[in-house]
């Protein structure tokens, strides 16, 4: 099996190619793939890591790229279920000259959105060390919420490590208070959290990333939170007391921001899977957030592990120098 295991909705990605032009009066786009997950198991493949991405889409013909797109990139499809009667999910992107692209998603009732769980109970997690979750799946339907309840149960019962991604999407859920609860529901359960600082402000009522991280530490299995800073970085916080500010990397143009938060998370699920300390961790999802922010696609900017070798030169900053394994030590 696997190192790394992750349950999602993929994307199909109608990607403008005319900068700065709006979804309706653009005509010509670009056929790719996206989704949270998706574009962390992609990138961790890109950094050598094994990976299997759990999901259900349509027979044809958007699941069939989807399916064959995952392939090419090297990820896992042993438990890409296809469906005969509901379609995949799609999605229109704005191309922007920097900032925020604005989005049109049709992903209501879709296959993925009836993934149930005994479609895949019988799952190997042999030789799993981490399962990678968002806050996006539970939101797209109530099916999905009870499989992802039970799927982490099973996750919990063979000791397979859990990171958790909040990944707020406002306009899946039926209200925002449904929101909150069912998120910190789902964030208790996990071994690493990754809020951002505008989701704690949401999900908690506070900016400050301190007690952000309290809150998953006092409340749940968490043995450690990172918060997203925002270009400034990020915070570090563990159950033993070990607390750190990793900063941010200077990025001179801003094209495009989705995939960044993604980016981050798969720098930390790679580094903890190599055995780097947790602040290492948190630094290697800082560079490549800033890496995935100059590229136009939802997931071009993620580097190979001689592509990140060198951003970090050109930096000035290592890696090197861990004094624990924090993965094993949870």
């Amino acid at each position: 099996m696997s190192e790394l295991i992750t349950l999602g909705e993929p994307l199909v990605v109608f990607a403008s190619d005319e900068c700065d032009v709006s979804i309706a009066k653009s005509s010509k786009f670009t056929k790719r793939i996206g989704g949270a997950e998706l574009n962390v198991a992609i990138g961790t493949k890109r950094l050598g890591h094994s990976v299997q991405y759990i999901t259900q889409v349509e027979e044809e013909p958007l699941g069939e790229y989807i399916a064959e797109s995952l392939s090419k990139y090297g990820v896992g499809t042993d438990y890409v279920f296809q469906s005969d009667e509901y379609l995949t999910g799609h999605q229109f992107k704005q191309r922007v000259s920097h900032g925020d692209p604005d989005v049109a998603n049709y992903r209501k009732d879709s296959a993925a959105s009836h993934l149930s769980f005994n479609m895949i109970d019988q799952i190997d997690l042999t030789g799993v060390k981490i399962a990678h979750l968002t806050g996006i799946f539970p939101a797209i339907s109530r099916t999905a919420q009870n499989t992802l309840k039970l799927f982490i149960q099973q996750l919990i019962d063979n000791h397979i490590f859990i990171s958790f991604d909040t990944n707020l999407r406002p306009a899946l859920w039926p209200s925002e208070s449904t929101m909150i609860d069912s998120i910190n529901e789902f964030a208790k359960l996990a071994d690493i959290v990754l809020p951002g600082i505008h989701e704690g402000e949401t999900l908690l009522g506070t900016r400050d990333p301190e007690s952000i991280a309290d809150y998953y530490l006092n409340n749940g299995r968490a043995s450690a939170v990172v918060v997203k800073v925002g270009p400034k970085g990020s915070f570090v916080k563990t159950r033993s007391g070990h607390t750190n500010m990793i900063s941010g990397f200077r990025v001179d143009k801003v094209v495009d921001t989705v995939g960044a938060g993604d980016g981050f998370a798969l720098g930390v699920i790679t580094a903890l899977l190599e055995g780097k300390s947790i602040d290492s961790a948190a630094l290697r999802g800082n560079a490549i957030g800033a890496l995935q922010v100059q590229t136009p696609g939802d997931n071009d900017g993620y580097p190979t592990q001689d592509q990140l070798t060198k951003f970090y030169d050109s930096q000035g900053v290592s890696e090197e120098g861990e004094v624990q394994n924090y993965a094993r030590e949870v």
